[in-house]
């Protein structure tokens, strides 16, 4: 009987493991009302915003306790005067002593098939302390270089910052990156100076999520329209300098529902991520290799 190479049997055993080793698996599903349909979460010192379309554009703060997010009973409203001004907000891109922007997808047809993207300049600290947008909301820039919608999120490309976005389509997809200070001063992302760079990626992109350590981009997909959920891990850099998503890495789960948000927490192999459903809304997911 011939005898097997040990060093053969290792490399093996190595890809078997690193094979079946699990990523992005889901420990804990828990219900989190009160916030319509959940767009997304938002993590800031220690702090974690979930926001969501209720019967208006709604904003609750919690805490992570643990497995279980805990309500600080703090609750915004993006309302002017009691007029509903970011129905349906699609990403929050907050990076201290830089302008904090808030998307909104606004629909244009009963159908729901014509959308205007909107950013939505505001003053944060003010909205944090009133929980209103009355005298807090600086300036809406309408999206108009985006495809299809907008979901703002703050990235650093070679030591300086930007706002990326994306949009959500299966049709000419693009991760747009502009210029923060421009942005907050424009009527339109179509201005000259606003945009920066621009790059294709997959469709069905919900939200972003920047993981500054590693200079990697995560896109918030679905695997279809408004079904299953997708993680794709990108590396900006040479995303940016090819012109098209580089992917590190692809993490699906087999969660049937509408994947709205994702952002890790303190602990770098573990995150949470938030969907559109009104009941099991937030997950909470352990990534073996740390993400």
């Amino acid at each position: 009987m011939k005898t097997l190479n040990p060093i053969l049997v290792l490399i093996v055993m190595f890809f078997v493991a690193r094979y079946n080793k699990t990523e992005g698996k889901i420990t804990k599903t828990i219900t989190i009302d009160s916030l319509g349909a959940c767009q997304g979460i938002s993590y800031q010192n220690g702090r974690y915003f979930l926001y969501g379309d209720r019967e208006v554009g709604i904003m609750r703060e919690y805490q992570l306790q643990k497995d279980s997010l805990i309500y600080q009973h703090k609750e915004y409203k993006f309302t002017v005067k009691g007029e509903n001004i970011i129905k349906h907000p699609t990403g929050i891109a907050y990076h201290k002593g830089l302008p904090t922007f808030v998307g909104n997808s606004v629909k244009q047809n009963a159908a729901g098939t014509i959308w205007k993207a909107v950013i939505n300049c505001i003053n944060w600290e003010g909205f944090l302390k009133t929980r209103k947008l009355d005298g807090n909301l600086i300036k809406s820039i309408e999206d108009d270089a985006c495809i299809q919608g907008t979901r703002p999120e703050y990235v650093n490309y070679k030591g300086k910052w930007f706002v990326a976005t994306a949009d959500y389509g299966n049709k000419a997809n693009e991760v747009r990156l502009y210029n923060p200070e421009a942005l907050s001063k424009a009527d339109k992302t179509s201005e000259k100076g606003i945009l920066f760079k621009k790059f294709t990626c997959s469709p069905w992109v919900q939200n972003l999520h920047w993981i500054a350590a590693k200079g990697i981009l995560v896109l918030i997909q679905n695997q279809m329209e408004g079904r299953k959920w997708r993680l794709t891990f990108l590396d900006l850099e040479k995303s940016i300098a090819s012109g098209q998503e580089s992917v590190i890495k692809v993490i699906d789960t087999d969660k049937p529902d509408e994947l709205e948000g994702f952002t890790f927490t303190d602990q770098v192999d573990k995150g949470i991520a938030v969907s559109s459903s009104r009941k099991n809304n937030v997950s909470f997911m352990d990534f073996a290799d740390g993400g």
